[in-house]
């Protein structure tokens, strides 16, 4: 019997023993049988475990862990009771050192499977992750579902992991201490005014979500009920029964600064409702970060972790390489976190985001530390970019905020946007700074980066989130150019005098396709067509320094442009 008639005699409920061999993406743990795959949640590599399997396929299949047989050295006991319930802690059971261990593997790895990127060149120049000294407590955020459990008694906590069954819980470990009390006092007020959480099934019931921040610095806290509230005409800004007396409540607590409710009455897995009330306090709570201080409204985004914040940015800021007199572009800015730190360090900075109400506490947060050198822009950072490249292109193509020396990308999970890459392209920064949340997007847009003229010259991981399988990176790429001087051998009797002053400068070629193409060309660009069309200067001007450097590719829209020139010009 061969393995993939072993294979298939697996079915659902088989009980089996197996060694956890790898770890995947998620945080899973994997093993093999006779070529067969088990992927086992909260299994670790070097367990010895029992799993039955819970859906079979051909070559895999996903089990649930049993028992577990022989543990590994690097397995924990969760200080968290519900751990493998819930869907947050994926990897709580695994030593802290393993923690940081897979999360440098999982973007190098991602890097250079899903990029396309050589190992040595990536282990070469990768760096160390950032850890915590203190992996718990962390979180300034949380926003917790609402709901009822079997006994019909009102229940906060999180979601169990791939489904909406809420796990109850008020004291998170790696939330905020002060989240429990908050949350007793508004679980007492509904069951007490029989207000009823929100069903997902009938879209009956009044409280969603509860969201609280707190800033780690200044000690502010802010409650936010998200609420499925229908009375357009509500002139007495009265939203929950008995407002009053869950305001008194709250507000009593120590340092409560804020409490609003957010108005969400959409079917729909957003939490947020873009319909905020302040009910009591101000709209806002203020926290200091990189020496800053910020206002961080219910909507805003504002990284969880600040402690790691501080040295993500600081790693960030260190690769911009800022002296002073540089223009920066910060993409997805958020309300300025990134582009207000930087603005210390730089000449002019500017941030996109697409937000309304962050770019107005960006805005504030500006005025608020007398920054006078930042501009932000309201709108998605694949619209607005190409729209400014266009206009400012008009105006001056020798403008500093079309050619900055850096920009500084920090998108979402789905990574940046292609129109956003290209605009990035044209407007050819001295480096690119890219902060990522998804190691797979990120190495996506990285083969983009450097098909497009650019070099990695750093990678480092950051641990953000200590207890889950998500990690953030920030990379550091370099325009490439060629060598600046080239040792060139001529035969004058060779020469056609008529052809050699047809022929047009590095320089001529740029300016010309900026002025009929609208975007920028590098010298290595310009001289990657030479070498296509057989214009070579010496043999070994287009090639790189070293023999194991990776040259970057010329884009085709470039390409094209470039040979136009060159057909202008007479060269072919």
């Amino acid at each position: 019997m061969n393995k993939n008639e072993k294979a298939r005699l697996y079915k659902k409920d088989d009980l089996l023993t197996v060694e956890i061999t790898d770890i995947g993406n998620d945080g899973e743990g994997i093993g093999k049988i006779d070529g067969y795959t088990l992927f086992i949640k909260d299994a670790v590599i070097g367990d010895k475990v029992k799993a039955k399997i819970m859906k079979a396929k051909k070559n895999y299949a996903y089990a649930h862990l049993e028992e577990v047989i022989t543990p590994s050295k690097d397995r924990v006991k969760p200080r968290c009771p519900i751990a493998r319930q819930c869907g947050g802690c994926q990897i709580q059971n695994m030593s802290y050192e393993s923690q940081l261990k897979f999360k440098q593997s999982k973007v190098r790895n991602n890097i250079v499977r899903l990029g396309g990127f050589d190992e040595k060149e990536i282990d070469s120049i990768m760096e160390p992750i950032i850890g915590m000294d203190d992996p718990f407590k962390y979180r300034n955020k949380a926003q917790f579902p609402v709901g009822k459990d079997k006994n019909g008694k009102v229940v906060t906590g999180f979601y169990a992991g791939h489904s909406h069954n809420i796990i109850p819980n008020t004291d998170c470990i790696i939330g905020v201490p002060d989240n429990k009390e908050i949350l007793e006092i508004i679980i007492a007020h509904m069951e007490k005014n029989h207000i009823e959480p929100y069903d997902e099934v009938t879209g009956k019931g009044l409280v969603r979500h509860i969201l609280i921040r707190k800033g780690f610095v200044s000690g502010q806290l802010m409650v936010c009920l998200v609420i499925n509230y229908k009375n357009k005409n509500n002139t007495e800004s009265i939203y929950i029964k008995n407002q009053d007396e869950l305001i008194s409540k709250l507000s009593s607590i120590d340092g409560i600064t804020s409490i609003s409710v957010s108005i969400n009455i959409e079917k729909t897995n957003v939490i947020m409702g873009t319909e905020i009330h302040t009910i009591w306090g101000q709209d806002t709570i203020k926290d200091t970060l990189c020496g800053l201080e910020f206002n961080i409204s219910p909507l805003s985004f504002y990284q969880v972790n600040p402690v790691q914040t501080e040295k993500l940015y600081g790693q960030a800021i260190e690769y911009a390489g800022l002296t002073g007199n540089e223009t920066v572009w910060d993409l997805y800015c958020g309300i300025g976190t990134i582009t207000l730190s930087m603005s210390k360090k730089a000449k002019q900075v500017y941030g996109v985001e697409i937000i309304p109400q962050a770019i107005d506490d960006a805005n504030d947060n500006a005025a608020r530390n007398n920054i006078s050198n930042a501009k932000f822009y309201v709108g998605k950072a694949e619209e607005v970019l190409p729209d400014f490249y266009e206009k400012e292109s008009e105006k001056d193509s020798s403008s500093n905020a079309l050619h900055p020396d850096v920009i500084v990308v920090d998108p979402p999970r789905k990574g940046c946007d292609q129109m956003c890459l290209d605009t990035m392209l044209k407007m050819a920064p001295n480096r690119i700074v890219y902060v990522s949340c998804d190691s797979a997007t990120l190495a996506r847009d990285l083969r983009i980066l450097c098909d497009g003229g650019y070099k990695l010259e750093h990678v480092r991981p950051c641990d953000m989130f200590p207890m889950s399988v998500h990690v953030e990176t920030v990379v550091l790429l370099s325009q490439q150019k060629p060598d600046d001087h080239i040792e060139i051998e001529i035969n004058l009797d060779e020469i056609d005098a008529t052809s050699a002053e047809s022929k047009a400068t590095y320089k001529e070629i740029e300016e010309w396709v900026q002025e009929n193409y609208g975007f920028h060309v590098t010298n290595l660009n310009i001289a990657q067509v030479k070498q296509k069309h057989g214009i070579i200067e010496r043999e070994n001007y287009n090639k790189p320094k070293s023999e194991n450097s990776r040259q970057p590719g010329c884009p085709e829209e470039k390409v094209k442009a470039i040979e136009e020139a060159l057909k202008h010009f007479q060269m072919i």
